[in-house]
């Protein structure tokens, strides 16, 4: 079944810079013939017929692959689907191109953070790593569980290691991660 555009594609919409910029993040498939991942899909969907996010969501993998073929830029990287894909590699273990479809993702979430746009549910784990050193952290429940399987409460992380959350906040400064996500360091808080 042909998915229903809400807009006609025009010439001035694609971009051919686009699929150049996400070579250089994707690995060929073929180095003998030097065809880019992205490229080699011949748009079977296998990929989105396997994709267990794709079940539940309205994330279609064959789609955003066709979409990075045809370097619609904005749809691709301005898109909540494109954070759907929860990197299972199921997509890539069925294709029978082999084509690198989570790398070409995660290619095409490293542009699309880096132009402002992130889902803000990884924003979101991205300031747990920052203010504790973690993208799940720790809390009563697990605490316990962990008293009861015979584990320290507290793991020795950076939960336990003050100097180490240091460390991390320090790299995420330098790196400028804070300001990636947007996290306002006197709030403690994403800022919207």
């Amino acid at each position: 079944m042909v998915e229903p555009r809400d807009t006609v594609i025009r010439e001035e919409d694609l971009n051919s810079d686009f699929l150049e910029e996400l070579s250089e993040l994707v690995e060929p498939v073929f180095e003998e013939e030097e065809v880019l991942s992205v490229q080699a899909c011949y748009q079977c969907g296998t990929c989105t017929g396997s994709c267990p996010s794709g079940r539940r969501t309205s994330y279609r993998t064959r789609l955003i692959m066709r979409k990075l073929q045809l370097g619609l830029v904005d749809e691709v990287i301005k898109s909540d689907e494109l954070w759907m894909c929860t990197t299972c590699y199921t997509c890539y273990e069925r294709c029978p191109r082999g084509v690198k479809i989570v790398d070409a993702v995660k290619a095409a979430r490293n542009l699309a953070a880096k132009k402002g746009y992130m889902a803000k549910a990884h924003r979101m784990v991205a300031m747990f790593v920052i203010k504790t050193g973690h993208a799940v952290p720790i809390n009563d429940e697990i605490r316990e569980v962990r008293k009861n399987i015979g584990l320290d409460e507290i793991p020795p992380t950076t939960h336990r290691y003050e100097e180490a959350l240091e460390e991390v906040q320090k790299l995420v400064k330098i790196n400028e991660f804070d300001k990636l996500i947007g996290y306002d360091w006197e709030e403690g808080d994403l800022v919207d």
